[in-house]
């Protein structure tokens, strides 16, 4: 399990990436920081917590507690992005932050102790608290995405009433060992 597990990480990790960048790409600068009401989140906000918790979650991921003494948690809660251009900045140093903390592990490291708030887990439960953690919160960007763009949102998924053709195209091909990601573009 394991050897297929690191890998398998991987590739959610860069399946909820692509998400977040495919609603990115259908948006506007002035999109980035509609907001439902003053008690939601944008876009712009909701990117920029994500980017701080990257940055403190996997900076010296093994040898450093998770939450960094130099996070600045609330203020990720401050939509301060001018445009674009600077959140799609941000969002990519987070994630090159994640990736080159995952990207190295080899199984034996995944039952290592690392400390999330002085809270001790094991690599793996890290990972996936993270992995949670951020498809809870791109999830978030896709919906924001879609009320922003109504009409106009291309979906990222199966598009309403086009299961049937989608699972007729699946079941029409050979049996075989992938990731479901491997089919994405």
């Amino acid at each position: 399990m394991t050897s297929s597990y690191l890998t398998s990480i991987i590739k959610q990790f860069e399946y909820y990436k692509n998400l977040g960048e495919k609603t990115f790409s259908q948006i506007t600068d002035s999109d980035l920081h509609w907001q439902y009401n003053s008690e939601s989140n944008s876009i712009a906000i909701i990117t920029k917590h994500l980017v701080g918790n990257m940055l403190s979650r996997w900076t010296n991921f093994l040898t450093e507690d998770g939450e960094k003494t130099w996070r600045e948690r609330d203020q990720e809660f401050e939509d301060t992005y001018s445009n674009k251009e600077e959140m799609l900045k941000a969002w990519q140093k987070g994630w090159k932050c994640l990736f080159e903390a995952i990207i190295p592990l080899k199984e034996k490291q995944l039952e290592q102790i690392v400390y999330i708030r002085n809270q001790g887990h094991t690599v793996t439960e890290a990972i996936n608290r993270q992995l949670a953690h951020y498809a809870y919160h791109v999830g978030q960007l896709v919906f924001l995405g879609k009320m922003i763009k109504g009409d106009n949102w291309k979906s990222l998924s199966i598009p309403k009433g086009k299961s049937t053709a989608f699972n007729q195209e699946k079941f029409a091909q050979e049996k075989q060992r992938k990731h479901f990601t491997d089919d994405l573009k």
